[in-house]
């Protein structure tokens, strides 16, 4: 299976006013490496479907900004 995680390098230019931002990443969702629907997959409870914005589990894709911080990283 593939990283659900990919990167890339955009062009830089030497002009450019901003800082750069030398590598980017995306996150792809998990459907896109499934052919098709199996039987019989794992359902969350409809409370939990709401709240996750999927009745199955295996679509169930968290959105981690690269931004946040790990739990129990300690402020700088």
């Amino acid at each position: 299976m593939s990283s659900r995680y990919k990167s890339y390098s955009p062009y830089v230019s030497p002009f450019d006013p901003c800082t750069p931002i030398r590598v980017k990443t995306y996150s792809t969702p998990p459907n896109l490496y499934m052919g098709f629907q199996p039987k019989n997959l794992q359902q969350f409870t409809p409370q939990e479907a709401l709240r996750a914005g999927t009745l199955w589990k295996a679509f169930y894709d968290p959105y981690y900004s690269p931004y946040e911080r790990v739990k129990g990283d300690d402020p700088e």
